[in-house]
């Protein structure tokens, strides 16, 4: 289904721009050129995986912040500068392990093999 949208997809345009950039752009140039096409193919790629995950990493991130008894991650620094989970850190880091591989899979999820 793609309503309200007709084809092509979002993702499948953005899988048309990483083959283009990948098989005809990318051969054709060098050095920094190069380099930025690279930069922007992984772009693609993170946008695409944004996509594909849709909301439920952001759900599942919401009810890690409220189990930790904050609404936002500015208020988790916060509380975590004042000192208030020293004594729970252990715990802490088990909460926030699922946070961090959801934030991998979709940067680079080679990272996580």
């Amino acid at each position: 289904m793609t309503a309200p949208h007709d084809r092509p997809t979002a993702v499948e345009l953005l899988e048309a721009l990483r083959e283009w950039m990948e098989r005809d752009l990318l051969p054709g140039v060098e050095g920094r050129l190069q380099f930025h096409t690279r930069v922007a193919i992984n772009m693609v790629d993170i946008v695409a995986r944004e996509i594909a995950v849709g909301s439920s990493q952001e759900t599942a991130h919401a009810h890690v912040l409220e189990a930790l008894g904050v609404a936002t991650d500015a208020e988790l620094v916060l509380a975590i500068k004042n000192g208030e989970y020293d004594t729970t850190l252990e715990s802490l880091l088990e909460s926030l392990r699922p946070v961090v591989e959801d934030k991998v899979r979709v940067a680079n999820p080679k990272y996580l093999r």
